[in-house]
């Protein structure tokens, strides 16, 4: 049966205002997007008058923890929260246990991927070296071939930049993005959070920005050199963007990830020794705040991607200094993004769209979702006027290590439409 969706306001990534329209659907295709269509017969009307429908958000770092480590999540639950987010597509990271390192772990995860209601737009990279212990490189060829997408050892920088260097360029000759935590590990120590005043306050120990804005200088020499698309992950520091920044001007192939967490938290979060601001790289300051949001404002990131790391209450519970690093980030980013920024004004829907649903596509050479005639129907509907409460009971990844646990947020993704399926309604 044909699906109307009347009168939504359309958000594209090349525009910062909303179009009124009715989108047509049948099966996995659009059949049209018209200001107004009347006489459609035999079709279900939804009344979207105020909602926004966009495209469907796509997310290249995301940590799924299956093999080895399902108590925290697995791929299924991994895809439930996501669509609970409205992200219908997204890459896993391999600091799996056994890590991701080689062609069967890559077809296993991707099997189990495929018993998902994501199936098919679920992807893999792989690990840079055996184990993500910086080595000895993994067998890059067999994961390629058993389909990896994408080659990281996220979690951990690869220490040695002549395995580095040999790392990308055979991710230059199999045309593999490589994917780059940056730390220093000698410079980071011990520490548990930014190095800084309340760092200092709380007699926790730091992490400094140097430790992070000093690997981003040496790998992208590196991949200057070689030739690679090199991504720089989840960026904390107004210094490390700037560095990047200037890399592009000079042609160097580098892209990089914004996190919303790093948007939106810093260091004073940390006041109460709360687990849930333990991340890594750490909640940075408000002056690196306000700048990385004028950086992706002015396009200085290519993409959001939210790093979910979820790990178990029990985990999360410990001291401050032996708790794990990580937050999730799957259900909470699109509302955040729109409570802190988007209605305030100081995000538009037409930077959603472009750095959370179309260019993480573009950068994993797939396909872009926007609602137009003839488009397959991948796309989601916002509601400004209702909220999002992030409790036990909305929630649906098995870990909720998140600072939003129990707070209600503005906005609520009430639909998400996965070629033509409607996955969720509420």
């Amino acid at each position: 049966m044909k699906r109307l969706y009347s009168q939504a306001q359309i958000a594209t990534e090349d525009s910062a205002k909303l179009s009124t329209a009715d989108v047509l659907v049948e099966g996995e295709q659009i059949l049209a997007v018209e200001p107004s269509l009347s006489g459609v017969q035999d079709c279900e009307i939804i009344d979207c008058r105020g909602k926004v429908m966009l495209p469907a958000m796509f997310d290249i770092h995301v940590h799924a923890r299956e093999p080895g480590q399902t108590d925290k999540e697995d791929i299924a639950s991994c895809a439930e929260a996501a669509i609970n987010g409205g992200v219908t597509g997204w890459v896993m990271m391999p600091n799996t246990a056994p890590a991701i390192d080689n062609a069967a772990t890559v077809r296993a995860v991707l099997e189990s991927a495929a018993r998902t209601r994501l199936a098919g737009n679920i992807f893999t990279s792989g690990a840079i070296t055996k184990g993500r212990q910086g080595q000895e490189l993994a067998a890059i060829a067999g994961m390629k071939d058993a389909g990896c997408v994408m080659l990281t050892d996220d979690g951990f920088p690869v220490d040695n930049p002549q395995v580095l260097r040999r790392a990308m360029e055979y991710a230059r000759d199999y045309d593999l993005p490589l994917a780059s935590h940056c730390e220093v590990k000698e410079l980071s120590g011990k520490g548990c959070m930014h190095e800084g005043s309340v760092s200092y306050a709380l007699g926790l120990p730091g992490i400094p920005s140097i430790s992070e804005e000093i690997c981003i200088a040496r790998d992208i020499r590196l991949a200057q050199y070689t030739g690679v698309h090199l991504n720089i992950q989840h960026v904390t520091t107004a210094e490390g963007m700037r560095t990047i920044a200037r890399a592009k001007e000079r042609g160097v192939r580098v892209s990089c990830e914004i996190a919303p967490h790093h948007l939106i938290f810093n260091h004073e979060h940390i006041g109460n020794y709360d687990t849930h601001y333990k991340m890594n790289p750490p909640l940075r300051t408000a002056q690196d705040n306000a700048e990385l949001l004028q950086g992706l404002r002015d396009g200085l990131f290519d993409v959001i991607a939210t790093d979910h790391a979820p790990h178990t209450p029990f985990e999360k519970n410990q001291d401050f200094a032996s708790a794990p690093f990580g937050i999730t980030g799957l259900e909470t980013a699109l509302p955040s993004l729109y409570h802190h920024f988007i209605s305030k004004g100081e995000l538009n829907w037409g930077h959603i769209v472009k750095y959370y649903s179309a260019a993480p596509r573009r950068l994993m050479k797939l396909p872009t979702v926007p609602i137009v005639k003839g488009g397959v129907a991948e796309f989601i509907l916002f509601d400004p006027s209702r909220e999002s409460l992030f409790d036990l009971q909305f929630m649906k990844s098995r870990s909720c290590n998140t600072p939003f646990l129990n707070q209600s947020l503005k906005g609520l993704v009430e639909r998400v439409i996965f070629r033509g399926r409607e996955l969720l309604a509420r």
